[in-house]
């Protein structure tokens, strides 16, 4: 499913600051964050095997895209692999709004999804998604300041959303003018277990159990299919100097590890 808060041009250290924790099943073959991609345009992000796309990727010239699914209870048989929209902007050339009026236009062709589309250099962040269904698809400037993306639309006051933006703005107000430490704001904000009373869960047509098992901020959830939970946290940190650091915990073969990934955006 996915969760992700960030501070966006509202910060005196930090253009942004961006917390996502992927949720995915266990078993579901991945690679942890690294440097991909045919040609000369390589993506620092991690990547799903099986579907060959990314939930998260950024680049040296300052491409930005990251995607949480939409909690619904059916999907669209055949429909076309989500990881594929960061994908889509990551690669190409063209701004944020561009191309996602170009994802608007296929959105029917997709489950459930938000998309974020940045490009850091130009200060420009887009949102688009393809729900609620059978209404056009949303495209919004992203304006600065703190905002939550879980599994409905942007900033919508879910528990989880609600908890995660709040402990956030707290530990930024307590840190103050200082650099946050990504390995701090995972171990404080993204490893939090708790979860929604069951009377104030958001009616998206789920079972109920399913609803509640998904309503923390990270996730461990026994189902038929394996389990199914947070695989992984990433901290994205960039200056208004262009220096920048992707921060990544991940769960390999049973074992938490972590590393951090720093560039330069050119």
């Amino acid at each position: 499913m996915c969760i992700a808060a960030w501070i966006w041009q509202a910060h005196p250290q930090h253009q942004l600051l961006l917390l996502l924790n992927r949720d995915e099943f266990h078993g579901r073959p991945t690679k942890a964050v690294g440097w991909w991609g045919e040609g000369s345009i390589k993506i620092l992000g991690g990547r799903d095997v099986l579907g060959g796309g990314t939930w998260m990727g950024s680049t040296k010239d300052g491409r930005l895209a990251f995607l949480t699914n939409v909690l619904e209870p059916d999907a669209i048989p055949g429909a076309r692999t989500r990881g594929d929209l960061p994908l889509r902007f990551l690669q190409g050339t063209k701004g944020p709004l561009e191309v996602a009026s170009e994802v608007a236009n296929e959105a029917d062709e997709y489950n459930g999804f938000n998309l974020i589309l940045a490009d850091l250099t130009r200060n420009v962040m887009v949102y688009v998604s393809n729900r609620p269904k059978g209404q056009p698809a949303t495209i919004q400037l992203v304006s600065p300041g703190l905002h939550v993306l879980s599994n409905a639309r942007l900033d919508s006051p879910w528990q989880k959303a609600i908890r995660l933006g709040k402990n956030f703005r707290e530990l930024l107000r307590k840190h103050g003018d200082e650099e946050v430490v990504a390995k701090d704001v995972v171990e404080r904000l993204m490893t939090d277990t708790t979860r929604a009373d069951k009377d104030m869960l958001p009616n998206t047509g789920c079972d109920p159990d399913w609803e509640h098992g998904l309503s923390s901020i990270f996730i461990e959830v026994q189902t038929d299919e394996g389990l199914y939970g947070t695989r992984s946290t990433a901290v994205l940190s960039v200056n208004y100097d262009g220096e920048a650091s992707l921060y990544e915990k991940y769960l390999e073969s049973g074992i938490w590890k972590d590393h951090t990934v720093h560039y330069q955006i050119e």
